[in-house]
């Protein structure tokens, strides 16, 4: 990881915001930043580099609900084809994994916060402490992450063995003896930086890149749910959303888009569906026109879905000939991806927990009132569908589908779903990957989904560097 390193100082000092004074932080040539002050930590989290991931999209080819188009797909870039094909190697000898190096200095920044923020002058001690705690809920964040590329998912009975990621607590630029720690030490290092956050955070979301003490909440909801710790994860849930859903957040508007009022995807500091802002650059949400929505995920719309008409579109980019077998591009005139702590999934993750602990009625009650603000009509769950647990529950991760598609959300169920207590799936359930022809749609190609393939292997550049890094196979 020591690569990632080199160019933290470089960008730590160009990527300020306009609104961050010019003159607070200096780089001297140990790569030691100087911030002395508490207001100095207070304009670090202004960092466009804790928004903006780049390109940390590989998540994105990988989910069963795309497929991809000749001649487009062998026309794209050789890590989109291999991300698409499930292969191992993804990087060239000599290439940095996109999926670490943005998280890396993120995890940078918040551990310079962490460590030095309370022997920093001026500001009083409670301010110093919310620094601190706003730096944890944010490392939580990045390692949650990163925990879901490169470790297994969450599994009670192997996770104390199972491979996870380093845990890094020193904001060190010149470190090469990472080793992996266990997917349980991971987790647990990440729930214990949101239980320890939670109490000094703000009560009040005033700015999207600053999360409170309801967006952790909701965050660390959500690390249970993947932990299959469901009555733990309940509370936290309910108390965000019902935050949410009387406008008690304080500050600045948290909520849900109507989308049978006009829509556009908006900016992610004005996009009120972000609790906490984070995002990813997806070309394929916008741009590219290789991989597309397939049958079986174009199928879960019905027809007064308002998603379809807002979200894809029936052409590839720059072409009137529609897509073969009504395939759909999505197409929302922007290509960043909102990957951070949103209000739809909110709604999603709390009922997916109210339906596994047996409140059905109370699950249907919020995946209704998300699909009323998506639908034009029939947004009811069907009585037969409401009353089965099982069956509730495949629809809500089918209404993820339909929310999520093409954001790179499917591919964090699709593991989460091999080992689910409730409604596990085989690997092989998800081998959809298939390449069809433009002109006439027939099938060219299909790949295969492995259980090696649930992670992502480290690049040959962090294994050189980091000899005790044993690595995915």
């Amino acid at each position: 990881m020591k690569f990632t390193y080199k160019i933290i100082v470089f960008c730590l000092s160009i990527v300020m915001l306009n609104a961050c004074s010019e003159d607070f932080i200096e780089v001297i040539p140990k790569g030691k930043l100087i911030a002395e002050y508490t207001e100095d930590y207070d304009k670090m989290f202004f960092n466009l580099t804790l928004i903006n991931l780049g390109n940390t999209e590989g998540q994105v080819p990988l989910g069963d609900e795309v497929v991809a188009i000749n001649p487009y797909f062998e026309g794209s870039g050789l890590l989109t084809q291999r991300l698409f094909r499930w292969e191992g190697d993804l990087y060239e000898e000599d290439q940095n994994a996109a999926e670490l190096e943005v998280l890396m200095e993120q995890i940078y920044i918040y551990n310079k916060i962490i460590n030095e923020v309370p022997t920093s002058k001026g500001g009083s001690e409670s301010q110093k402490m919310a620094l601190k705690a706003e730096a944890l809920a944010g490392r939580a964040w990045s390692y949650f992450l990163l925990i879901n590329y490169y470790g297994l998912p969450y599994n009670a009975s192997t996770s104390s063995t199972d491979l996870g990621f380093p845990i890094i607590e020193e904001a060190d630029l010149v470190r090469t003896d990472f080793k992996r720690a266990t997917v349980k030490e991971v987790y647990d290092f990440i729930v214990n930086d949101l239980i320890t956050a939670i109490p000094n955070l703000s009560k009040n979301t005033y700015h999207r890149m600053r999360i409170s003490q309801d967006g952790a909440k909701a965050l660390l909801g959500k690390v249970y749910v993947f932990m299959h710790k469901f009555n733990e994860a309940s509370p936290l849930l309910q108390e965000a959303l019902t935050q949410v859903k009387t406008g008690s957040l304080g500050g600045i508007e948290v909520g849900l888009y109507n989308y049978n009022d006009e829509y556009t995807a908006p900016l992610s500091v004005d996009d009120i569906e972000n609790m906490y802002a984070k995002q990813i650059a997806n070309n394929w949400a916008d741009s590219s026109s290789e991989l597309v929505l397939s049958e079986e995920a174009v199928a879960l719309y019905s027809s007064t879905d308002l998603r379809v008409d807002e979200l894809y579109t029936t052409t590839p980019r720059g072409n009137s000939v529609s897509y073969p077998n009504g395939f759909l591009r999505r197409s929302i005139g922007s290509s960043q991806s909102q990957i951070g702590i949103r209000v739809p999934e909110l709604y999603l993750l709390n009922a997916e927990v109210k339906c596994r602990l047996n409140d059905l009625p109370g699950a249907v009650q919020d995946l209704e009132e998300l699909r009323a603000h998506r639908m034009s009509d029939n947004s009811e769950v069907s009585t037969s569908i409401a009353t089965n647990q099982e069956a509730l529950l495949e629809f809500i991760f089918e209404e993820r589908i339909r929310e999520f598609a093409l954001m790179g959300y499917r591919w964090f169920d699709m593991r989460r779903l091999t080992v689910d207590p409730l409604i596990q799936k085989d690997i092989n359930s998800f081998n959809n990957h298939k390449v069809y022809d433009f002109e006439d749609g027939s099938e060219l190609e299909a790949f295969t989904l492995t259980q090696n393939r649930l992670v992502f292997k480290f690049p040959q550049t962090i294994m050189e560097q980091n000899p005790n890094l044993e690595n995915n196979p």
